[in-house]
């Protein structure tokens, strides 16, 4: 069920990315060929943007692919290894808390704020904060208590690789169907 679930999130950020395409495109062709343009697709793109970035973040942090300097990390020995590891979850669930927090905070702010072409509550733009600090925490949560259960393994360790060029490094998991 939770494969089916991170399915639908995939396919809500490929929705996103071909609305953003399709918004951005049919404005240049307007705007060359016939001097205008949908101004609301502007705005709307912009929308689509913050929230691919804020949903992606929680797809790469299931897969572990936010980049990090896995090479210190890989000199370690295992308890080493699980000290950092439990560290940066820890500090990852702290941005996750800060993060949930401070977009409690903006809540009301946003909310009565209105977006200036399409009139949209702001909320509905930054509110998607909400559901990034809770998809990371929980993820986050789950990995420490692997850590603390004893139940992670050395190659989930190292849970990101430290460049882009090397997606499948030695340790790295393998993307997940």
């Amino acid at each position: 069920m939770l494969a089916r679930g991170y399915k639908l999130v995939e396919a809500l950020l490929a929705m996103l990315m071909l609305a953003m395409v399709v918004m951005v495109f049919g404005n240049v062709v307007l705007r060359y060929v016939f001097n205008s343009g949908i101004v609301v697709s502007e705005e709307l793109s912009r929308f689509c943007f913050v929230w691919l970035t804020f949903i992606g973040a929680v797809v790469a942090m299931r897969d572990g692919t936010h980049l990090g300097m896995d090479a210190v990390v890989r000199a370690l020995s295992r308890r080493g290894q699980l000290i950092c590891f439990a560290l940066s979850q820890c500090l990852i669930l702290a941005c996750c808390v800060m993060l949930f927090w401070g977009t409690w905070r903006q809540h009301e702010i946003n909310a009565t704020t209105a977006a200036p072409v399409t009139g949209l509550p702001m909320i509905w733009v930054f509110g998607v904060a909400y559901v990034s600090a809770l998809g990371i925490g929980l993820h986050t949560l789950a990995k420490l208590w692997r850590v603390i259960t004893g139940r992670i393994r050395d190659d989930e360790l190292i849970d990101i690789s430290e460049s882009e060029e090397i997606p499948h490094a030695p340790g790295h998991k393998e993307a997940r169907p």
